[in-house]
């Protein structure tokens, strides 16, 4: 996907359809965040395991689409298979087995699976909740449970602005491949890339403040207009009162 194309799908605000787009971004981000902080505590089977439920009931509820939904968790598999293969191997404890050798432990494939079940939970779930729910919308209800304004404006503009400077780092690639130049591993290449790098660095702060300069005259004061948060309505004041009944029972798994 080009820059361009990612900026027009992090920014497709008509694209939050589905049963959890009534419900205020505030509450979900809220609902994301207290799940996940729960998730870090959790140990035990069972409470880990009702964890995935949840997630993977909340992930087909919101009706996310399969295929961006399978390429993340496929991005995050592929990072958790590092820990799969050496946790095993690295932690002490009772033998489970020999591979090649070496003593695969207990505790090391327990601690894995745990790894794995928690952030496979954790990835569902905040894609349910946040994924369709756009930038502009994050960021108001980030705003609205109390992030500070700064905060908030420094994540929206981070994001928006990402495809644009990975726009101008590959024109000035291709600027580069087109005078000849082949990365390699001597000096010339690193010098020419850290040439790169400082171009990158100037022509990103100006651009930034040509954004301000721009913001500046439209009447920008320090906020969005988008920060303006609408009345809970009956959909979010049931989440209220139901989420914190799922935590608690997430939490009696793991301490009862």
């Amino acid at each position: 996907m080009s820059g361009k194309a990612s900026a027009a799908a992090i920014f497709a605000e008509d694209r939050d359809i589905g049963p959890l787009s009534a419900i205020d971004p505030r509450v979900r981000l809220a609902a994301a965040l207290s799940f996940l902080a729960l998730l870090a505590v959790l140990h035990s089977a069972p409470a880990l395991a009702a964890a995935l439920a949840l997630a993977l009931a909340a992930a087909i509820y919101a009706r996310l689409p399969l295929r961006s939904t399978l390429r993340r968790m496929t991005a995050v598999e592929g990072f958790l298979v590092f820990l799969l293969l050496t946790l095993p191997l690295t932690v002490p404890g009772p033998a489970l087995f020999s591979l090649f050798g070496l003593p695969v432990s207990v505790e090391g494939v327990r601690r894995a699976v745990t790894i794995i079940v928690r952030v496979n939970a954790g990835v569902l779930m905040a894609a349910a909740l946040l994924s369709t729910m756009g930038t502009m919308r994050l960021a108001g209800a980030m705003n609205g449970i109390g992030i500070p304004a700064p905060i908030a404006h420094l994540f929206q503009l981070t994001v928006r602005y990402i495809a644009v400077f990975h726009e101008e780092y590959a024109r000035l690639r291709r600027a580069m491949r087109a005078r000849g130049f082949r990365a390699g591993s001597n000096r010339h290449s690193w010098r020419s890339l850290g040439h790169l790098l400082g171009m990158l660095v100037v022509r990103s702060a100006e651009r930034a403040e040509q954004v301000a300069w721009a913001m500046r005259a439209r009447g920008f004061t320090g906020s969005f207009p988008a920060f303006v948060q609408r009345p809970l309505d009956r959909a979010d004041h049931r989440v209220i009162l139901l989420w914190p009944l799922v935590l608690v029972a997430l939490a009696w798994l793991e301490f009862a």
